[in-house]
């Protein structure tokens, strides 16, 4: 059976935002989801395709969360094969023998203002280093996220759409869970 996975924004990070594993899969139960995995605190959900567009998905999800949590939870889904493509599409495959060095950020849409990743100047982080495409932003940093002043610009760039990251052990772990 075909998956989706939600990838929820700001969950469960320095003791914020608290929405328990368990009562995320008690969520997706009482909206009608099935075959619910929730892969690690910070708000990783896959379950069965319900057959709805990942937009409509998202916005259901959206909309019961911040009802049942009391705060709004920004959410990016994607089906199994949309998040294949994205893994296909690394751009530094050379990376994923060291999965720490490599994320991706997961955009709600494509954006259509890209003037903040534009004017950053790669030479300027190298080794660090990122790409978009499509819904993604691929960003490399062979020292560690946690030196990264690349990470922090992308991470901060004003793209008018909701963004969440995922280290590559997160992403391709997703993938396995929705390939079941």
């Amino acid at each position: 059976m075909a998956s989706q996975i939600a990838l929820l924004r700001g969950i469960n990070v320095g003791g914020n935002r608290k929405f328990p594993m368990a009562r995320q899969r008690e969520l997706m139960a009482e909206l009608g989801f099935e075959d619910v995995t929730v892969h690690l605190q910070t708000g990783n959900i896959v379950f069965a395709d319900p057959g709805t567009p990942p937009e409509h998905t998202a916005r259901t999800l959206e909309d019961r969360f911040a009802a049942d949590l009391g705060f709004p939870v920004d959410i990016m889904v994607r089906t199994r094969d949309e998040l294949a493509a994205a893994v296909g599409a690394n751009p530094y495959p050379e990376a994923a023998a060291e999965p720490r060095t490599l994320h991706v950020v997961f955009l709600a849409a494509v954006p259509a203002d890209t003037v903040a990743l534009d004017a950053l100047d790669p030479a300027a982080y190298a080794p660090d280093e990122f790409r978009l495409i499509g819904r993604e932003i691929f960003l490399r940093c062979p020292d560690g996220i946690g030196r990264s002043k690349l990470a922090a610009k992308v991470a901060n760039a004003r793209l008018g759409v909701p963004a969440t990251a995922r280290n590559w052990n997160t992403v391709t772990k997703l993938l396995a869970l929705a390939d079941g």
